[in-house]
């Protein structure tokens, strides 16, 4: 929550900004709107959890209280009530640990430490489950037997293996997205090694045709400096000005370096660069 409320202070003071003209003041008005809504949709969801889990540890402890004199048949019926009540309501917080993950991945927040509480949250949840099936067992070693309560407990340690392998797939799909956005391929040669290559011809990059696997594959977060080897190097792919320099050593050999990877790469994630 401290979180999320530090995002909403950000966005709010930068609402507060007189410079740019009506239309950019605007734009970042809906912005700023967009997130409050969002963050005070988590929030909520996050408030709710939290409640529950105070309303299982109420229970909880109830329970416990309960459960020395579970030989008087209204004392046990109240402690199955109770059992009941906090089963559905571990249920019922599950649900919500799922809708608030994915509220967080379908919004325009990025936050670590939401992603963080949501975690917490997430371990919170499988601790308060070996609370109740260790109370469980208490309670079956005084002859209160609670079939429904022990077959939805199996159910949702079911239900947990099947969303910690979902989590696991959703983290890895995006692992390999972040991956993807962030690889480029880079070739530089002559005119007659390119145009050997199919990736020239007519002295123009051809679109699609070329022999990919000539090419070097980069991380883009990684590589800002390519040496060429060459006393002549020029850029045959479009990449915007500004975002790059081509620096000559000593030898009056060419290196490209890139100053603004996120530009550079914007227009196109292959570079070519014909050299002598």
């Amino acid at each position: 929550m401290a979180a999320m409320a530090g995002m909403l202070a950000a966005c709010n003071e930068v609402g507060n900004n007189n410079g740019g003209n009506r239309e950019e003041r605007d734009s970042l008005q809906r912005i700023i709107d967009q997130k409050d809504s969002e963050i005070n949709d988590l929030m909520g969801t996050f408030n709710e959890i939290q409640e529950g889990f105070d309303m299982i540890n109420a229970a909880e402890g109830r329970v416990n209280m309960m459960k020395g004199n579970a030989e008087n048949n209204s004392t046990a019926e109240n402690i199955r009530e109770n059992m009941e009540f906090i089963q559905q309501t571990l249920e019922e917080n599950k649900a919500k640990i799922e809708e608030l993950q994915k509220k967080l991945n379908s919004s325009s927040i990025n936050s670590a430490k939401l992603k963080e509480a949501i975690n917490t949250l997430t371990q919170q949840l499988n601790e308060k489950n070996k609370e109740i099936e260790n109370l469980r067992a208490q309670l079956e070693e005084k002859d209160i037997q609670i079939q429904e309560l022990g077959n939805t407990v199996t159910s949702l340690k079911e239900e947990n293996t099947q969303v910690r392998q979902q989590k696991e797939e959703t983290e890895e799909i995006a692992r390999n997205q972040d991956v993807q956005l962030n690889t480029a391929w880079y070739v530089f040669g002559t005119s007659r090694e390119l145009k050997d290559q199919g990736i020239l011809s007519k002295g123009e990059v051809l679109q699609g045709n070329y022999n990919k696997d000539y090419f070097t594959k980069i991380d883009i977060r990684k590589v800002n400096v390519i040496p060429l080897d060459s006393k002549s190097a020029s850029l045959l792919t479009n990449h915007p000005a500004g975002s790059y320099t081509l620096l000559k050593d000593s030898n009056g050999k060419y290196t490209l370096r890139i100053t603004d990877a996120s530009k550079f790469w914007s227009v196109s994630k292959y570079l070519v660069i014909k050299t002598k």
